[in-house]
């Protein structure tokens, strides 16, 4: 495959492919989130291909002390933090070690969904069918954390997708999530945003208006 080689033009052409791969599901009441904050665009388009309403899930990636772009676990707003066993162990880390990041990612989470949802509650999972989007999956830290959390709501099944992982990526969240879709599996995955032209940062700002685009019911893309 070129080096040059570009699956996707953006998140949101990467979502209507996701969607139309894994096929408008026979569910009686599902929700679609989408993994703050590149994940929501993609959500978007799926939640819109599957006529669902559209959530955000907010999950922090833990750093190591001296690489913070490492992520050896992750956050959500509440409940417990979920590390990588295998790379703490091997780096002779302990939760201690990062229990003062894990509070600080854990505040911002709890601030984003803030201002992500504003005046308006969080869309209702508990006995529903769940569908949990990203971007793309390469360690799987955030994913895993996010569908531990959505786990603890009680959704009827919890489903997650994505339009490009890391070769057995999928693996590690088999035990997470009841079903897990991925369009791509490269062996060269280098990381998420190769496979993208456009993989520009996903505001803040993006975020709420797509979710304020799902609430009025997607009646117009060209305001998204």
């Amino acid at each position: 495959m070129p080096a040059t080689y570009r699956a996707f033009a953006d998140r949101r052409m990467a979502g209507r492919r996701l969607a139309h791969r894994i096929g408008r599901p026979d569910w009686p009441d599902p929700v679609v989130l989408g993994l703050a904050r590149g994940g929501v665009p993609v959500a978007a388009e799926v939640a819109c291909e599957f006529g669902a309403p559209l959530d955000v899930a907010v999950s922090r990636k833990i750093g190591a002390p001296w690489h913070p772009e490492f992520g050896v676990g992750a956050v959500t707003a509440d409940g417990p933090p979920y590390y990588d066993t295998y790379t703490m162990r091997k780096l002779g880390l302990s939760p201690a070690d990062l229990a003062r990041t894990c509070e600080a990612e854990r505040a911002e989470a709890r601030r984003r969904l803030r201002r992500y949802h504003g005046d308006r509650a969080p869309v209702a999972t508990r006995g529903r069918d769940v569908l949990l989007v990203d971007d793309g999956l390469a360690t799987g830290v955030t994913a895993t954390a996010a569908l531990r959390a959505l786990r603890r709501t009680e959704p009827r099944r919890l489903m997650f997708a994505t339009p490009v992982c890391a070769v057995r990526a999928p693996e590690l969240l088999r035990d997470e999530a009841d079903d897990v879709r991925c369009l791509i599996e490269p062996e060269q995955f280098r990381a998420v945003g190769h496979w993208y032209e456009d993989f520009s940062q996903t505001s803040d700002e993006e975020v709420v208006s797509l979710l304020d685009a799902a609430v009025r019911g997607f009646d117009d893309r060209r305001t998204w």
